[in-house]
């Protein structure tokens, strides 16, 4: 038995290629419109290396081959994607970049699309809070069916698929939270959302992990080369979802939490500053009247 039944996908490696360089090309030109590191921070062009780095990982590494075989390791390909890479990417803000990295009338072009009425209609309706919180535990729930999980192991164009599903709604998940309409003080709305993300994704987990019997038999002839019964490669697979995965949402949960607080402070203290601004202006002109 082949253990990793196949190479690399050219298509990923060729796809990596091409964001890498679109997003090299486009921070270089707006670096060197503003004179410095301005429109896109040193820090935001780390997280998208970061980011890429962890897709490449995911997708163009032995790691992806490895998934055909295991279970777990086929769940953590996916929590890499979901995770660290979607969140990565989208704090990296590649759109940006993207943009720049083509001419000014192509960007243009872009734009008035973009600002269009049935363009923005569909973008503020699917990057509401609960419209990705839904989109994302759809596709989470959906491809976990035995069905779709198995029929993406037997075809390459549906585990693409899956793979983009899962990506792709986490992005947009992380971009609505983080990039939302509601700025900063949306943090609230994301600490809720994030924490019932996780809940529902741990009782996935969980249900991989005491399940009493096998969810998906085409494993059954694999893990054995590794040592592993498939029961025991379930249990471990629903572990990852469940605990590592589990404790990372709840960290980015806290973490937006303590943003909310935050800027609920800082916004009290400008009101605070404002109305006693108001007041000394008020005073001054009683004073002059009195005068």
């Amino acid at each position: 038995m082949n253990v990793f039944p196949s190479a690399l996908d050219p298509l990923a490696v060729f796809s990596l290629g091409l964001v890498a360089w679109l997003y090299a090309r486009g921070l270089a030109e707006i670096w060197r419109r503003a004179g410095g590191r301005k429109g896109l921070r040193g820090w935001e062009a780390l997280c998208f290396g970061a980011g890429w780095l962890s897709l490449a990982v995911a997708v163009a590494s032995p790691l992806h081959p490895l998934g055909e075989r295991l279970f777990s390791a086929h769940m953590a390909q996916h929590e890499m994607l979901i995770l660290v890479a979607a969140p990565l990417l989208v704090l990296g803000r590649p759109l940006v970049a993207f943009l720049w990295a083509f001419p000014a009338t192509a960007r243009e072009r872009v734009g008035e699309w973009a600002a269009s009425r049935p363009v923005s209609a569909v973008w503020t309706t699917i990057t509401g809070p609960l419209a990705v919180f839904l989109i994302h535990g759809l596709a989470l729930w959906l491809w976990h069916a035995p069905a779709l999980y198995e029929a993406a192991l037997r075809s390459d164009a549906i585990h693409l698929l899956e793979h983009a599903s899962f990506f792709g709604s986490a992005a947009l998940f992380w971009w609505a939270l983080i990039h939302g309409r509601y700025g900063r003080l949306g943090y609230g709305v994301a600490v809720f959302y994030v924490f019932a993300t996780a809940l529902h994704s741990g009782v996935l987990g969980a249900l991989l992990t005491f399940a009493p019997r096998v969810w998906y038999p085409i494993y059954a002839e694999r893990t054995v080369f590794w040592g592993l019964q498939p029961l025991e490669d379930q249990q471990l697979a629903g572990l990852i979802m469940w605990v590592p995965a589990g404790a990372l949402f709840v960290a980015v949960g806290l973490c937006l939490f303590a943003a909310w607080l935050g800027e609920s402070e800082r916004r009290a203290r400008m009101g605070e500053t404002e109305r006693l601004r108001r007041l000394w202006l008020e005073g001054a002109a009683e004073g002059g009247d009195g005068a």
